[in-house]
């Protein structure tokens, strides 16, 4: 086999990427990442850092200002950072879930429009699909889009938003003709700061508490005709493709923090003493540890293999995304659960950072489509025949 297929190895670019990303959570990122829990704040600190390192929204392409990440450097950075805070990991991830439908879908106007701003770390893209009455059935939309003139009115709520309220930029689900149910559905930028959109209360969440958590209103909202994505009635296609690839990167936040949960735990049970000796010397917690490992790598070369077809866009990608999701965050909450039981009482304390871990893995089990919703894809997928073409 050429040199032109490396299957088993990262190339040499990709380690360089880890190495450098790395470097800033070590230095940066990691130091507040207890601060940012404890107050509940945005990780302001992660969030000048990525941008200073153009590791901000590294998905973005060359011609639009950015870096021009493949879909597995995108995954490694969001990875690493997740390794040091979940919280801080969801900038990166969420300006891809964000303006990856603008990508998909969207003109070459509005491409340069609002990816060249993203790329210059001037504003950050959230995704407007959840609702009170649309989570896991998301065509269930009520958020409404009328045309206008020239422009449309936008009207409804948006919940479960994340980074709402940081974000300048918003991609917005709505229903524009409701007969037709998935395909009445419209994607549209809306900004900030356009007349008649606000922001309910940050939630109060168990986990992720440095990214703001919010509701977004839509009140009579005009934007002009400009600013739809793509084809009208094509929002939820879109939508969907972008999760097949966005599913990746909560995969990736999931080996991220299991490996950040195993490495504390490694470090503290070589250090602690009970009997006489290590605690690491016992079998039992070695076992722990064994399958943490064994774990988290297959996780990893499951992530990886996902990013891969991410990036060539293979039929398959689909099954991947939805196991790679599935499989990694149900591997991080088992990692993480397990660490803090590792650290035994100090785990369960906060002058520890297991227990953030824990609290913040749960949530990678729960957004971008419950893990059931996974199986459900995966399911569909497999009697189909995905699977035979691999």
């Amino acid at each position: 086999m050429s040199d032109e297929y490396p299957m088993y190895a990262l190339s040499e670019e990709h380690q360089e990427i880890r190495k450098a990303i790395r470097e800033i959570c070590d230095a940066k990122i990691a130091p507040a990442a207890a601060a940012v829990d404890e107050e509940a704040r945005y990780p302001q600190e992660a969030h000048d850092a990525l941008i200073e390192t153009d590791f901000y929204a590294p998905h973005v392409p060359e011609a639009y200002g950015g870096v021009g990440a493949d879909a597995l450097a995108t995954v490694i950075v969001i990875e690493e950072v997740a390794r040091a805070d979940v919280s801080a990991s969801l900038i990166p991830a969420v300006n891809k879930l964000g303006s990856l439908p603008v990508q998909i879908g969207g003109g070459e106007e509005l491409k340069k429009r609002y990816l060249t701003k993203l790329a210059a770390g001037e504003g950050g893209f959230s995704y407007c699909l959840s609702e009170p009455d649309a989570g896991s059935d998301a065509a269930n939309q009520k958020t409404r889009a009328v045309r206008d003139g020239d422009g449309w009115v936008l009207n409804g709520t948006k919940r479960w938003i994340t980074n709402a309220g940081v974000s300048e930029y918003y991609t917005v689900l709505a229903m524009t003709d409701p007969e037709k149910r998935s395909k009445g559905i419209s994607a549209f930028v809306v900004e900030k700061s356009d007349e008649g959109v606000s922001f309910g209360a940050p939630e109060k969440k168990l986990g992720i508490k440095g990214s703001p958590t919010r509701e977004v209103y839509f009140d009579n909202v005009r934007i002009p005709g400009d600013r739809i994505i793509g084809e009208e009635g094509k929002g939820f296609e879109y939508a969907m493709k972008t999760l097949d690839h966005t599913r990746i990167t909560i995969a990736a936040q999931a080996v991220g923090v299991a490996q950040g949960a195993l490495d504390y735990a490694l470090g503290y049970i070589k250090e602690r003493q009970q009997f006489g000796k290590a605690i690491a010397d016992f079998q039992g917690l070695q076992f722990m540890v064994a399958d943490a490992g064994m774990k988290i790598e297959a996780a990893r070369q499951l992530t990886y293999a996902a990013a891969g077809r991410s990036e060539r866009g293979d039929a398959d990608l689909t099954f991947f995304g939805a196991a790679a999701k599935a499989f990694a965050s149900d591997v991080a909450m088992e990692v993480t659960t397990n660490a803090v039981q590792l650290l035994g009482g100090y785990g369960y304390t906060r002058d520890y950072p297991v227990e953030r871990m824990m609290r913040d893995a749960k949530i990678t089990q729960i957004y971008e489509g419950t893990n059931q919703v996974q199986r459900i894809v995966m399911a569909r997928q497999l009697l189909a025949g995905v699977q035979s073409q691999i």
